[in-house]
């Protein structure tokens, strides 16, 4: 079952973020749209490099009233110390979380159950804490920021713009479409 248009399920954690730990729970990720950003594990190969990408694109982020919350199985003190060993992930503004239960990873249908990890999973929220796009990578494939920004706009447009969707390749100006009995067959 697709957990695309569900609501996210009820959790509490601890963050490592700027320099401090903090609690988040599910109610910290309403009221703006948000990114939780599954990766398997800190100190590995793949996972600084995604890590560091959404770094260097944070602030596109921030602009779209979007935060970022990067989420794996290693816990906050994990994440600290990787924050301080690490040039790229010292980049990080963003709220790095510690799933260690694996709580998180359950509640978003990500967890390698035979290896206590996360899938690499992407998952958009918007405002009202509904789910609007999955996306699950294996584990050797990366994921790029700048194609999760593409899909943020145009899910952020069609939030504010009811009745119209967006093609593929559709970058924010571009034209959209207005789904109708016009529309049939002449695309």
């Amino acid at each position: 079952m697709s957990l695309l248009s569900s609501a996210i399920k009820p959790f509490k954690t601890t963050a490592f973020h700027n320099g401090n730990f903090v609690e988040v729970t599910d109610a910290t990720l309403k009221g703006k749209w948000s990114v939780v950003f599954f990766y398997p594990a800190d100190f590995t190969f793949v996972c600084p490099t995604e890590l560091g990408d959404l770094a260097d694109n944070y602030a596109e982020f921030q602009k779209l009233g979007v935060e970022v919350y990067s989420v794996s199985t290693d816990t906050h003190f994990t994440h600290k110390a990787w924050h301080d060993s690490s040039d790229t992930i010292r980049k990080i503004q963003y709220p790095m979380l510690g799933d260690a239960t694996g709580t998180i990873c359950r509640n978003f249908d990500v967890m390698i159950e035979a290896d206590g990890l996360a899938e690499r999973g992407t998952f958009v929220i918007d405002p009202e804490g509904v789910i609007q796009l999955v996306e699950i990578s294996a584990g050797g494939v990366g994921r790029d920021a700048s194609e999760l920004l593409r899909k943020i706009k145009a899910a952020q447009y069609v939030a504010a713009h009811p009745g119209e969707v967006c093609p593929a390749k559709w970058k924010e100006g571009d034209a959209t479409l207005a789904p109708s009995l016009d529309l049939v067959g002449k695309i």
